[in-house]
C-alpha cells in the first residue's frame, strides 16, 4: 500500500516549495512538514494567549505615556457630595 498523497494545486506553492528545495537539498515532502509544524506551533502559542491580554497590553503601553505621579482622580470637577461642582 503506497504512502498517503498531499495535492496542493497551487502555482505559487509549488514554486515556493521547488526554489525551498533547490535553496536546502531538503525533498519538497520535509519542507511542507517543517512548514506547518512551525505554523501548528505559531497556532498554539497564539490560541494560548487570553483574548484579553491585548487589552491589558495595551493599557500598559498607554500607561508608559503618562507622566510620573498622573492618577485618574477627578477631585476638581465634583464637591464632597460626588456632585458636579
Amino acid at each position: 500500500m503506497s504512502e498517503p498523497q498531499l495535492s496542493v494545486r497551487s502555482t505559487k506553492a509549488r514554486d515556493l516549495a521547488h526554489a525551498m528545495a533547490r535553496r536546502t537539498g531538503q525533498p519538497i515532502n520535509k519542507l511542507v512538514e517543517i512548514a506547518l509544524e512551525r505554523y501548528d506551533i505559531e497556532l498554539r502559542q497564539q490560541s494560548s494567549v487570553h483574548p484579553l491580554d491585548a487589552v491589558w497590553e495595551l493599557a500598559a503601553d498607554g500607561r508608559r505615556t503618562v507622566p510620573a505621579g498622573t492618577t485618574s482622580a477627578h477631585d476638581d470637577l465634583y464637591d464632597e457630595n460626588g456632585l458636579p461642582k
